[in-house]
This record gives structure tokens, C-alpha cells and sequence, in this order.
């Protein structure tokens, strides 16, 4: 069965080649050329990635984004800019983005990007799947997308479950940022990429909560590692 992918872009030229692109990649694709078409493609037809242009007009692509994820719709998002600094990167994934892409790019890291945000919303090919998977205070159910510290249930974005759980199976374990890249994006990015950074920072501003230990660390020059001090 062909994934859906949702393409909102007012950008004409964009839209139809994108389209054809992802068309002939094997995808089944909705165009839209503004956010309140985007809003009602993803309420009607539930596709299985969204891929948004930042800059639309009526509603731009962050306030669609926005949108979804206050009504507690967790579609993967990939977003398309032509701004490129790193404030414009944060505030695209603060919005709720799961990933972020500036123009002009090569369609073939777009298939990636959306190869890997498919990946991350299938079942996890481990025989443990189901169980609990517990790390110091840790406690995460990856069948229902759940994970609490001690008592406290975390509220996490879907990238942020998918980067907490990599690092508490891992636990211990201090993993380098190309791995992190590769299994949570299934690329990798380089080392100019502030993706994960963002991601980490996000993480340890629920994970680590005042008054607990950090549970997160940052191994500098090689990557991160969960572990109790």
C-alpha cells in the first residue's frame, strides 16, 4: 500500500515538480497551495506525512503545524523554508516540526527525510517490543507512546519519545551523534546540524526535572549517553 504524503506549497513551480517527484518515487500525494487547505486535507483524509512550506499565505506553515499539534494530531512533519539560520530551525521545530529543511534542496534528501519520519512511525523491529523499557527512574511503554520519570508522566513529541527511548535501550552507553542521526532521522546530518542539539535540550527540559538527578549527559566531541550520575 502507497504512504500518503500531504505537500502544501504556494509555490507553483515547487509544487509540481515536488509532486511528480514524490509521484514517481511511489507515493500518493495531495498538493495544496495554502494552511487552510493543508488543515482540511490532514482533518479528512489523515495522511500519513505532511510536508509544509513555512512561508504561505492565510495560514503559513508553522501556525498549520501549530494547529495539529494542539488538537493532538502527531501526522510527522516535515518542513520546507527558504530561511536557513538557526533561530528560523527552532522555532519550525518548536511549533512542532519534525524535521526541517531549507530550499533550495535535492529532492533525493527529501525522500530521505521522508523515509526516515515513516520509519520512526512504524513498530520498532526489536523482540522486545511491548515491554517496558526502564532505565534508572525511566519507565517507557513504547506500544502506547508513554513515558514516565518516577511518578510523572512526560509529555513528549513524537521525536522526543523516539530519542528517549534509543538512549535508555541504550543505557550506559554513550552513543555518537552520526548513530543518533542515522536511528532517530535515518540520516545523518553532519556536524553542522543543530537538530539533535535542539532535540537534547527539549529532552532534558522535561526529563531532568528540578530536584532530580540528570539523567542526560553530553560526552563532548562523541554524543550523549543516559545514565544516573
Amino acid at each position: 500500500m502507497k504512504n500518503t504524503v500531504l505537500l502544501a506549497e504556494d509555490d507553483r513551480a515547487i509544487r509540481k515538480s515536488l509532486e511528480r517527484a514524490l509521484e514517481l518515487e511511489g507515493y500518493r500525494v495531495t498538493a495544496v497551495a495554502d494552511g487552510i487547505e493543508a488543515l482540511a486535507v490532514v482533518h479528512r483524509d489523515r495522511p500519513d506525512v505532511v510536508v509544509l512550506d513555512v512561508m504561505m499565505p492565510g495560514i503559513d506553515g508553522l501556525a498549520v503545524c501549530r494547529v495539529l499539534r494542539a488538537e493532538g494530531d502527531r501526522t510527522p512533519v516535515l518542513m520546507l523554508t527558504a530561511r536557513v539560520e538557526t533561530a528560523d530551525r527552532i522555532v519550525g521545530l518548536d511549533a512542532g516540526a519534525d524535521d526541517y529543511m531549507a530550499k533550495p534542496f535535492e529532492v533525493e534528501e527529501v525522500f530521505a527525510r521522508l523515509r526516515a519520519l515513516l520509519r520512526r512511525v512504524a513498530p520498532w523491529d526489536d523482540p522486545a517490543e511491548g515491554d517496558l523499557v526502564e532505565a534508572a527512574d525511566l519507565r517507557l511503554d513504547p506500544s502506547a507512546r508513554r513515558a514516565w520519570r518516577g511518578e510523572r508522566e512526560l509529555d513528549l513529541t513524537r521525536t522526543e519519545f523516539d530519542l528517549l527511548e534509543l538512549l535508555a535501550r541504550n543505557a550506559e552507553i554513550v552513543l555518537d551523534h552520526s548513530t543518533i542521526y542515522q536511528r532517530i532521522w535515518g540520516y545523518d546530518f553532519g556536524s553542522g546540524s543543530k537538530n539533535l542539539a535542539v532535540y537534547i535540550g527539549y529532552l532534558r527540559r522535561k526529563v531532568d526535572l528540578e530536584g532530580l538527578p540528570p539523567l542526560i549527559h553530553t560526552v563532548r566531541g562523541v554524543g550523549y549517553s543516559l545514565r544516573e550520575p
